[in-house]
């Protein structure tokens, strides 16, 4: 398996790359000034203990870097922006590695479990210019997701949404015979029950030195945090599909938050016919995470196929 170093800093071409211009952000969004604290150092800060004070970061940082407007109901997963661009930049190099140092900017990506935050498809495209189809096994996600591309000029071009309606599937059912995609993206869920996203919640807080009895410090709804398995079982399954479409993707991706889970799946990936995995390392403050990527195809077919989805930058 190959692997990139270790990295300690957000990608080079992420637009945000140092403290947040809160006084910019307030005034995009004047939602954020009261989730505004000072911290023990006496400077100015988010209280990020609080989901509606990331949703409000969310909606100012997307607005400023990508002019995107987002809303997103409570109760419902509010990634991190800086952290989710990562993952797409990222996936950007991977693909122009394979065709000679361009970034495909045609490029068709599937996103397994888009949430109503919708959030890959919408910085992808901003950013690269890229055609996503979006699945989510909840219809009412899909719904607050189709409302947030109609917000959106340009959008409903470019995203497309699919429901998953076999809980036991991710491929299966949203891969149709006539799709080919350069990539497909997911953030799994990573807890095994309730009670340990929970206990996930209770470090953060205690972390950040919060009292810990507020409840989840996160939104989401609980397909978007736990599942039978976990992390480790939901990318074993989304392994297994894969081979079924080897033939109509160039690479299959997925993060993986506990590195634990790194070595089992590896294993689960060396029995299977994968030309090639790697591992790409992400570094977001004192947050590290990774991409696990595998493909079926060897290098100069998957040059002859991005090589079609080539276009200068916009």
């Amino acid at each position: 398996m190959k692997k990139t170093p270790a990295k300690s800093s957000l990608h080079p071409r992420n637009r945000y790359q140092g403290q947040y211009d809160l006084p910019t952000l307030c005034h995009l969004n004047p939602a954020l000034s009261p989730w505004l604290v000072t911290t023990p150092a006496g400077k100015t800060s988010v209280d990020f203990s609080q989901p509606q004070a990331i949703k409000a970061l969310n909606q100012g940082l997307l607005k400023q870097y990508y002019g995107i407007e987002w809303q997103l109901p409570d109760g419902y997963l509010c990634p991190p922006i800086p952290g989710r661009a990562d993952y797409l930049h990222f996936i950007a190099d991977l693909l122009a590695e394979d065709a000679g140092g361009t970034i495909p900017r045609q490029a068709d990506l599937l996103d397994i479990g888009c949430g109503a935050n919708c959030i890959y498809p919408l910085i992808g495209h901003a950013e690269y210019g890229w055609r996503f189809t979006g699945s989510d096994i909840s219809a009412e996600s899909l719904r607050l997701a189709t409302a947030l591309i109609a917000a959106n000029p340009g959008m409903q071009r470019a995203i497309r949404l699919r429901c998953q309606k076999n809980s036991n599937a991710i491929f299966q059912g949203i891969i149709q015979k006539s799709d080919n995609y350069a990539v497909t993206l997911c953030n799994p869920p990573f807890h095994r029950s309730a009670q340990e996203a929970q206990q996930g919640s209770d470090r953060k807080n205690r972390n950040l030195g919060i009292c810990s009895d507020k409840g989840l410090n996160f939104a989401g709804q609980h397909h978007e945090l736990w599942c039978t398995g976990g992390e480790r079982g939901f990318v074993e399954k989304m392994i297994n599909e894969s081979q079924n479409f080897s033939a109509q993707v160039v690479w299959f991706t997925t993060l993986i938050s506990k590195r634990e889970n790194l070595k089992p799946l590896a294993e689960i990936l060396k029995r299977t016919a994968v030309i090639e995995q790697r591992v790409i390392e992400m570094g977001q403050g004192n947050k590290q995470s990774r991409i696990l990527a595998w493909t079926f195809k060897k290098p100069e077919q998957r040059a002859r196929i991005l090589k079609n989805s080539l276009r200068p930058p916009a």
